[in-house]
């Protein structure tokens, strides 16, 4: 005390004066130790907050991602063993011949134009076929498409164009487009 007395030069001072000296370094002196001391600490624990908040949304966002995979790792395997269920031989263009001549528009069908596409750095192709019905029923063509997407071979409408061939007869004109996937 008898430093800082010296130091500022205290005694001669009066007592107004030193207690406003005295307030002043102890202010200083609270800030100097609140900035080297509190402050880091508290900084501290917001940045651990902080980092808190960011790993536990990462954390989300990767069971998210997880699930997801499972997911897709789960149609994958149906995908495979519905692909071994196929019988040996398939092809698409004698699949929706027998499917038709099934849902009785064998005769109905004007033409079936095959095509395949082969995928890119793939060992898949995607087999199409366009095939025109003429003169069917609604019955019918429901009965034929029914039978298509319902099958266990991975077949799939890509297209269909309707169009009326007769008002009375209740009979329509119908464009498909149906592909799969072949190994």
């Amino acid at each position: 005390m008898d430093r800082l007395l010296k130091f500022f030069n205290l005694k001669k001072m009066n007592k107004r004066e030193r207690y406003a000296v005295i307030a002043g370094a102890a202010v200083i002196f609270i800030f100097i130790v609140a900035r080297l001391m509190i402050y880091p600490f508290f900084s501290r624990t917001e940045h651990l907050k902080r980092s808190l908040q960011v790993k536990t949304t990462m954390l989300a966002q990767m069971r998210q991602l997880q699930s997801q995979y499972l997911a897709i790792n789960q149609k994958t395997k149906l995908s495979t063993a519905r692909f071994q269920q196929r019988p040996k031989g398939f092809t698409l263009f004698s699949f929706l011949d027998r499917l038709a001549g099934e849902a009785g528009i064998k005769d109905r069908i004007s033409y079936m134009k095959p095509s395949r596409k082969a995928g890119k750095n793939s060992p898949y192709k995607i087999s199409r076929v366009e095939m025109k019905l003429e003169a069917v029923s609604l019955e019918q063509l429901t009965k034929y498409l029914y039978a298509v997407e319902t099958s266990a071979n991975m077949v799939e409408i890509k297209k269909i164009a309707i169009s009326k061939k007769d008002k009375k007869q209740g009979l329509i004109n119908v464009v498909l487009q149906v592909q799969t996937v072949e190994i």
